[in-house]
């Protein structure tokens, strides 16, 4: 059992606490196992009756899964080894949606990828204030993973779409309107809600939901899902390059850090992006999402866009990658799309 990550039981709540602080709680392979092995030991334990997630230090609930080891890997050679990380994390992913006993997380500082793959399909997800949540992948050259277009094909798609292609953080509010967490506590309240709800642990799902709306407070005004909203106009195109431009056409000077970022972020990743978050939104069971989100993964991570785009933030962190090709007009759509439906060997 890994020692980054915390396997206990208070009560009738079994409790899994993400413990690589040092590292923002960044998944290893390692802890995705340890948390695969606890949830299903306890699946069908009676003694268990619900599930906590959560993370120590004061920074992060999880900011993601360790890309840098999956980078070397395929850097390495060992590309099977490197691209089994994506399909144990999203194993894990598809059992908390699924579990049978409910699960609570409380997301607090950095929830941003895997960290949104495990508390985003829990049963109840506490936000805590000044909780900060992002899909970042567009930054290193992957698309927004785990599950998540399974919550996000729930909202209005130009705000998911937004939050996927730009990449920034957003606070507990809007993480809300995103369908990524359900309410927000006061950080003074989470060790008096953390006791109530291992008190009532065997009491069900509607009970816990009662007690953590018994401590929330509204996280007030939905800053980014207002820009998204004035923008909406221009997120329906179905091509990164159109709806890139479109919204370049369409901002006002307010809206020059999120053009900015959306400006730096990868290409082929900001097609990818739309092209799985479009079928999501037909089809937005999280299994069929999952399953979809892993035939991507496996194709982008051998490109040099995500051996350079780590390279660029997590390793040199010069924060100047070289995207290949350049420009979104130039990115080859038509092999995203046999990647989503399986047409490729990886």
């Amino acid at each position: 059992m890994s020692e980054e990550v915390l396997i206990g039981r208070e009560g009738a709540m079994g409790v899994i606490t993400l413990n690589r602080p040092g590292a923002l709680n960044a998944l290893s392979h390692a802890m995705i196992d340890t948390i695969y092995r606890a949830l299903t030991a306890w699946r069908n334990d009676d003694g268990v009756a619900a599930v906590l997630l959560e993370g120590n230090g004061a920074r992060a609930f999880c900011a993601g899964g360790d890309v840098r080891a999956t980078r070397q890997a395929i850097l390495d050679g060992r590309v099977e080894e490197g691209l089994s990380f994506y399909a144990d994390e999203y194993r894990n992913n598809r059992l908390i949606a699924t579990y049978p006993k409910p699960v609570v997380a409380f997301g607090h500082g950095f929830v941003m990828g895997g960290g949104i793959g495990l508390a985003g399909h829990a049963s109840l997800r506490i936000a805590v204030e000044g909780a900060q949540y992002a899909m970042p992948e567009s930054a290193i050259g992957l698309f927004c993973d785990v599950g998540v277009n399974a919550r996000l094909a729930l909202v209005p798609a130009h705000r998911a779409l937004l939050f996927e292609l730009c990449g920034l953080p957003v606070g507990p509010a809007d993480a809300i309107a995103l369908n990524l967490a359900d309410l927000m506590v006061p950080q003074a309240a989470v060790a008096d809600l953390r006791a109530a709800l291992i008190a009532t642990a065997d009491a069900g799902v509607d009970t816990l939901k009662a007690e953590a709306e018994g401590f929330a407070r509204e996280p007030g005004a939905a800053a980014f899902a207002i820009v998204a909203d004035r923008l909406a106009p221009a997120m329906t195109a179905r091509s990164a390059a159109t709806l890139v431009a479109t919204l370049h056409a369409r901002a006002l000077p307010q809206d020059e850090a999120l053009i900015g970022a959306l400006d730096r972020r990868c290409p082929t990743s900001l097609e990818a992006i739309l092209q799985a978050y479009w079928l999501a939104y037909e089809d937005p069971h999280v299994a069929a999402v999952l399953d979809r989100d892993l035939r991507l993964a496996r194709y982008l991570s051998v490109r040099d866009d995500f051996v350079e785009g780590v390279r660029a933030v997590l390793v040199d962190k010069d924060n100047r990658p070289a995207w290949s090709p350049s420009e979104a007009a130039a990115v080859d759509s038509a092999a995203i799309t046999a990647a989503l439906a399986g047409g490729t060997k990886r």
